[in-house]
C-alpha cells in the first residue's frame, strides 16, 4: 500500500568546501560503528512541503555515510487526510476536536499502511504525526522506532494529545526542533532536540547569477527593474498570506512600484490548501503588482531558487511556524528576511543581526520599507545570516544528530 521513493544518491564529499573538515571527520567515525543499519522514513507525501525536501537530501546522505536506507510515503484517500489535516491543524491549537468517524478513519488508515510495510528494520523514524498510529499495527517489523515532529507543540489542543500519545508510548525517541515544543507529558517517550537543516546542494539552493535569477523571475511576469517582495510557503492560514498581501499594501504607500510575489506548493497530504489559495487569490483582488503562483504553475524548485535569489526583501510571516526551512534558504542565498517572531524562525534570524522579526502587519510593512531603502544595510544583515545558517543549519549537521541518537538509542 505505501510508496516506495527512489531518493537518488549524494555525495558527503560534496559539502567539503562548504562546512568544516571537522565536521566531516565526526560524521565517518559516528558512522562506522552504524554501518549497514536499516533504516526506513516514513512521511505523508514526497513532495509539497519541508519534510519530503529534508528526506531527500538526508536519506541518500545516510546511505552514502554506509546505511541501508528506505523511504516509503503512506497510502491515503481524502478522507484520511482531511483527518490527518485536523490532527496537524490541532497539534497546533486549533480548538476542534476529532470525532469517532474520524479517529476510525485514522486507525483504519494506520492499519492498511502498517500491513503494506515490508522487510525488517534496525530503526523506523516516523515523521509526525500521520504515520505515527502505525507502529501498534507492525511493531515487529523494527527493533527501534523514531517519531520526528515537525511541526510547533508549544500550545497544542489537549484532545489531541490525548489520543495520540498512547500510540507513541513505545517509541524509543521522540525529535522536536525545540525544547518549547516538548510537551510536559509522562506518555511522552525520552524527548530529543534537533532542528531540522536545508540542503545547499539541491537544485533549490544552488548559487544563481543575479542575471541568471533576473530573467527566470521575468518570465513568470514581475518587473525585474522594479522592487520585489516575496513569500515562499504553503498556502495555509498559519502561514499568514493574508497578511503578507496586507504588508506589500502598507509599503506600497511608500515604495509605490514595490511587487509582491507568493510562491506555494500543494501538497498530497494538504486537503486544505487550494481552498486558501483561492482565498489569497481573492485577497489579492486582481491587483497586477501580485503574482501568485504554484507547483501547478511550473513554479519548481529552480524558480523558487530564482525568485528568492532576486527578491529585494523575503517574508516569512508565520503566525505559528515548526522551523521555516524558507528562512534558511533565503538567508543562505544572502537575501535580506522578514519573519514571524514565532516557532524555530528565532533560531534562523535574530532580530537586527542577521534579519528582522515582526509580530504583526505594521511591523512587516515597516521592516520591508527599512529594507528595500537601504539595501547596503540589509545586504551586510543578510550576509551575516548567510554564515549564520552555514554554521548551524545544513544537511550535514542535521545527518550527525541522526548518527548520534541512533546510537544512543543502541541501534549500531
Amino acid at each position: 500500500m505505501l510508496t516506495s521513493i527512489n531518493f537518488g544518491s549524494r555525495s558527503l564529499s560534496d559539502y567539503n568546501s562548504i562546512v568544516s573538515p571537522g565536521l566531516l571527520e565526526e560524521l565517518h567515525d559516528l558512522a562506522a560503528p552504524l554501518n549497514g543499519l536499516r533504516v526506513n522514513h516514513i512521511n505523508a507525501t514526497a513532495f509539497g512541503g519541508g519534510v519530503a525536501e529534508i528526506l531527500y537530501a538526508l536519506a541518500p546522505l545516510m546511505e552514502d555515510i554506509g546505511l541501508d536506507v528506505d523511504w516509503n510515503v503512506l497510502f491515503g484517500r481524502d478522507e484520511y487526510f482531511n483527518v490527518t489535516k485536523a490532527i496537524h491543524n490541532g497539534l497546533q491549537g486549533d480548538e476542534r476536536s476529532l470525532n469517532d468517524d474520524e479517529k476510525k478513519i485514522y486507525e483504519r488508515y494506520s492499519a492498511l499502511n502498517a500491513g503494506g510495510l515490508k522487510g525488517e528494520y534496525d530503526v523506523m523514524v516516523i515523521h509526525d504525526a500521520q504515520p505515527a498510529g502505525i507502529r501498534e499495527y507492525a511493531a515487529d517489523i523494527a527493533d527501534h522506532w523514531v517519531l520526528r515532529i515537525h511541526i510547533d507543540l508549544s500550545a497544542p489542543n489537549t484532545d489531541y494529545l490525548n489520543y495520540l500519545l498512547p500510540m507513541t508510548t513505545d517509541y524509543d525517541a521522540a525529535i522536536f526542533h525545540m525544547q518549547e515544543y516538548v510537551p510536559d507529558d509522562p506518555r511522552l517517550p525520552k524527548p530529543v532536540i534537533m532542528p531540522p537543516a536545508i540542503d545547499a546542494l539541491a537544485p533549490k539552493n544552488i548559487a544563481f547569477t543575479p542575471d541568471e535569477a533576473r530573467r527566470i523571475v521575468g518570465l513568470f511576469g514581475p518587473d525585474p527593474d522594479r522592487p520585489l517582495m516575496l513569500q515562499v510557503s504553503r498556502f495555509d492560514p498559519w502561514k499568514d498570506p493574508l497578511g503578507v498581501i496586507d504588508a506589500w499594501r502598507l509599503v506600497r504607500e511608500q515604495i509605490p512600484g514595490v511587487q509582491l510575489a507568493m510562491v506555494g506548493s500543494m501538497a498530497t497530504d494538504d486537503p486544505e490548501g487550494m481552498e486558501f489559495y483561492r482565498r489569497t487569490v481573492a485577497h489579492a483582488n486582481g491587483d497586477p503588482d501580485i503574482f501568485i503562483m504554484s507547483n501547478l504553475d511550473n513554479v519548481g524548485a529552480i524558480e523558487v531558487n530564482a525568485f528568492q535569489t532576486h527578491a529585494d526583501v523575503v517574508l516569512q510571516k508565520s503566525i505559528r511556524e515548526g522551523f521555516g526551512l524558507t528562512v534558511s534558504e533565503a538567508l543562505w542565498k544572502g537575501r535580506p528576511i522578514v519573519a514571524g517572531d514565532v516557532g524555530g524562525i528565532p533560531l534562523q534570524v535574530i532580530d537586527g543581526e542577521t534579519g528582522y522579526l515582526v509580530d504583526s502587519v505594521e511591523q512587516a510593512a515597516e521592516r520591508c520599507v527599512t529594507i528595500i531603502t537601504d539595501p547596503v544595510e540589509a545586504s551586510q544583515m543578510a550576509l551575516r545570516g548567510k554564515e549564520h545558517i552555514r554554521q548551524n543549519f545544513l544537511m550535514p549537521r542535521l545527518l550527525r544528530d541522526y548518527l548520534k541518537l541512533f546510537s544512543d538509542i543502541g541501534a549500531g
